[in-house]
């Protein structure tokens, strides 16, 4: 048992000393390989091994495409669109949040970025219709949270690198679960606004709808390209990234003709500090994966958990608490490659069906970006907004509460998150 205490009590350790993940992952890694005597010399080939990977371009790529997107202007038309179907209903604009969240989660695939691109925009304007600001900034980055679920999802790339799933199939399993993860944002959002009296703006005319339809076409087609891509078989996952990069330079060039050369050294230089940073992560998280395999540290985590209970769904609670947990400690790329290796051989023996699985994880991990301390759509918002993340915190208690019943029916009825893949023939 030596092996497993000293793996996660360093690991532990390190995190409770502040030192970041990423780092916490490879010392604790490279403290191990050097302790246990499995030759330093396989540092560079597992570092390289993490990242060396096809489905893996599809990261850079479509950070890189979101960012374009974003700054072209479509999250504006996007919301201004939406603003005018949904009027001065209570709640009118925390609806416009979410409903611009789903869509914008089928550009950017990233919490973050989603995050970013809807406080800058409905953060000054909710405020200015007499929003609270720290309900304002909670539901923001609760709407960004639905980025990771909802296709096309970064964290489905890194799930289906791990598990050998069809990335294309957990794609289409996470629609259905996403939707109704939204749609149950919307019940909190509704009733506290209605409370303090805060409302939308006005209803559109058809004139004024039409208008801001055509200017939001584009934006609004942008999934659909990519979708429909994939599963037309055109491209495949990473390719379609590609696609949204090139897509997203024509929009900006020659339909809006709000990009220029000189906005594309910005966009490219945030790009690849995002995707470096994702990099870092996926590289040291490998080395740890790796590790903890080769000391037999996640057959014997995996032997303890399954030794807990022979009932599947008690199982399935406890793996659940425990990436909650999680959640609230490390980020969703760094939980998928310490804890994959552990829940693969459960996921074999109750034989539960990983794209099914892999939702369930991801819209967990989803609301690890909303739970502090390690919250990171708030802390995105936060510097937004110029609110602490004490303030913010409190505010999005009723959203983590919500999304928690929508995670609890996704593990529940596993045939919301299989239709689709059965559908178009991915299972």
């Amino acid at each position: 048992m030596e092996p497993v205490i000293a793996f996660f009590a360093v690991f532990l350790v390190l995190l409770l000393l502040g030192i970041p993940v990423a780092t916490s992952l490879g010392f604790t890694a490279t403290l191990l390989i050097w302790k246990y005597n499995l030759g330093i010399e396989v540092l560079a080939p597992n570092f390289y091994a993490s990242i060396a990977k096809f489905q893996l371009l599809a990261l850079p790529f479509f950070i890189l495409a979101g960012l374009i997107l974003d700054r072209c202007g479509i999250s504006k038309r996007l919301i201004h669109f939406v603003s005018l179907l949904v009027g001065p209903i209570p709640g009118g604009l925390a609806i416009v949040t979410i409903i611009v969240g789903v869509i914008f989660a089928g550009i950017s695939g990233s919490g973050p970025a989603d995050t970013a691109a809807l406080g800058m925009i409905l953060y000054p304007a909710m405020i200015a219709m007499g929003y609270d600001k720290g309900y304002t900034a909670a539901l923001i980055a609760s709407s960004g949270s639905l980025a990771i679920v909802i296709p096309p999802s970064i964290a489905f790339i890194i799930y289906g690198v791990i598990t050998s799933t069809s990335v294309p199939a957990l794609f289409a399993a996470g629609v259905i679960p996403g939707i109704i993860t939204a749609l149950l944002l919307i019940i909190p959002s509704f009733f506290i606004a209605k409370k303090y009296g805060w409302k939308g703006e006005k209803w559109g005319t058809p004139k004024e709808i039409w208008q801001a339809f055509k200017e939001a076409f584009w934006g609004l087609l942008a999934p659909v390209v990519i979708l429909s891509g994939i599963y037309g078989g055109i491209f495949t996952a990473t390719e379609a990234a590609v696609v949204a990069v090139f897509y997203g330079l024509f929009i900006g060039f020659f339909i809006y003709k709000t990009l220029t050369f000189k906005m594309l050294y910005g966009i490219f230089r945030d790009s690849l500090l995002s995707s470096a940073v994702v990099m870092f992560i996926v590289a040291f998280a490998g080395l740890f994966s790796w590790t903890g395999s080769t000391l037999g540290v996640m057959d014997k985590t995996s032997a303890y958990l399954l030794s807990l209970s022979s009932n599947p769904l008690i199982i399935l609670v406890l793996i659940n608490v425990m990436l909650f947990i999680a959640g609230m400690l490390m980020d969703a790329i760094s939980i998928y490659y310490v804890f994959l290796p552990i829940l693969i051989p459960i996921m074999k023996f109750f034989n539960w069906d990983p794209i099914w699985f892999g939702v369930v994880m991801t819209l967990n991990l989803s609301i690890g970006q909303i739970t502090p301390p390690v919250a990171v759509n708030l802390y995105v918002i936060a510097n937004i907004s110029n609110l602490s993340l004490e303030r913010i915190s409190r505010s999005v208690i009723p959203f983590v509460a919500i999304m928690l019943v929508a995670l609890l029916i996704t593990m529940l009825f596993p045939s919301l998150s299989l239709y689709l893949p059965g559908l178009f023939g991915l299972k």
